[in-house]
Formats: C-alpha cells, sequence, structure tokens
C-alpha cells in the first residue's frame, strides 16, 4: 500500500534533511509541505493523509496544538529539537517522538511503526461520498459504486441499477476523498471498487459486461492491495 504524507517544518536544513529520508522509501509520497501549523491545519481539515511529519515549534500554533485541535485521525510523527515534550507527545497517542538530530536508522523505525499502524486500519472505514454533479451535491453510497470512468474534462461514476453520475471533481480529488477505501485509481482513466471485481484477466478487470485496463504506472499497487 502506498502512503501520503505531509510534512510540517519551519526549518530549511531540517525540512531537506526530512524530505531526503521520506524519499528513501518508495511506498512514502509527500503530497504537501507547510512551514507553519496553521497551513497545515487547513489542509488537515480537508484532505485525508496517512502519516504526519510534525514539528512542535512553529511558531503561532504549535504542533501540539495542532493535534489537539484536529483530534488524531493519522499517524502522527513528532520531531523536535526539545525532549521536554515527549511526555505530552505520548499523552496525545502520537505514533513515535524524533528528538533532534536522528538518524536515518531511528527516523526508519518510526517511518516502519506508522505504517504498520495504517494498515492494521480496515478498509471501507467510509461509507459514502459526496459528489458535485452539474445542479446539486449527490450523496454516493460507497457499496453502490462500481467504477469510476474518465471522459474529457468529467468523470462518470458508474453505479449499481444502472445508474450515473457526471462530475468535474478531478481523479486527485476523488483519490483523496476515496483514501482508506476499497477504491483505488487502475489506470489513469478508471478507479474501480474491489468489492465489485468478477475477475481479472490479461485484458483487464471484469465488473459486469466491462472490462477495465489495467495500467503499468498502477498495477503494483493494485495487486498489492488485492492481497491487502
Amino acid at each position: 500500500m502506498n502512503l501520503e504524507c505531509i510534512v510540517v517544518e519551519d526549518e530549511p536544513l531540517a525540512l531537506e534533511r526530512l524530505c531526503t529520508y521520506i524519499a528513501r522509501f518508495p511506498w512514502l509520497s509527500i503530497r504537501e509541505k507547510f512551514s507553519d501549523g496553521a497551513a497545515a491545519l487547513v489542509y488537515l481539515q480537508t484532505h485525508s493523509i496517512d502519516i504526519v511529519f510534525l514539528d512542535i515549534n512553529l511558531g503561532e500554533l504549535s504542533g501540539i496544538q495542532l493535534l489537539e485541535t484536529t483530534g488524531k485521525k493519522f499517524e502522527v510523527i513528532l520531531i523536535t529539537a526539545y525532549s521536554d515534550y515527549a511526555l505530552k507527545g505520548y499523552d496525545l497517542q502520537v505514533t513515535d517522538y524524533l528528538l533532534k538530530p536522528y538518524s536515518f536508522e531511528r527516523f526508519a523505525q518510526a517511518v516502519e511503526k506508522a505504517r504498520k499502524n495504517v494498515n492494521k486500519h480496515p478498509l471501507q472505514e467510509k461509507k459514502w461520498l459526496f459528489i458535485k454533479s452539474a445542479h446539486q451535491i449527490e450523496k454516493i453510497n460507497l457499496d453502490d459504486l462500481l467504477y469510476i470512468e474518465g471522459m474529457r474534462d468529467y468523470r462518470k461514476l458508474h453505479l449499481a441499477n444502472n445508474r450515473k453520475i457526471m462530475t468535474l471533481q478531478t481523479f486527485r480529488e476523488l483519490e483523496e476523498e476515496l483514501a482508506g477505501t476499497s477504491i483505488c485509481r487502475v489506470h489513469k482513466s478508471f478507479m474501480v471498487s474491489l468489492s465489485k471485481i468478477e475477475s481479472i484477466d490479461k485484458e483487464g478487470i471484469r465488473i459486469g459486461s466491462v472490462s477495465i485496463p489495467v495500467s503499468d504506472t498502477y498495477r503494483a499497487a493494485f495487486f498489492k492491495l488485492l492481497k491487502g
């Protein structure tokens, strides 16, 4: 499973080092970088993220205050130059606590702990999705979703009972909304619901009478997700 993270760090050298370490894990990708807690807070309120690498001393809004405000919906690796915050970090049930300067080996231990925790989370905790269609916002039960098809500027959601909804929301936006569910990207033009797959062969994924291709870009991640 590929995991997405954000980095919240206001020291340029510390940020560079952290990003260098993260880049050594092919299954871990940085979605955004922030130098202040307020901007990170706004982002976390509207996006799904697996891991947050979080400095504590961030100016007006500290890393601790950010966690107390958001509630913990993701794995958190706290990073600081001061050991005084360790107890508070564990009170907030963070994944790990890195004290600067930390080695790559110690960083790898923290990342592995976070990865194991994410993999323990059950798929499809989210039960529905709100989609912006032409004239309204529609609630979609994820159990009804078969697959999503890209059509030029639009995405078409194919649902049970031959129902279809068109939206201008991008695949990236849909992937963010559906992170942590069993609905995944398999091609630049398709996302599928794993529970609706009837068979897989060299031609692609079969859902009903439709054959959906699996591109090389998404093949490894798709088959890894199938194995759980």
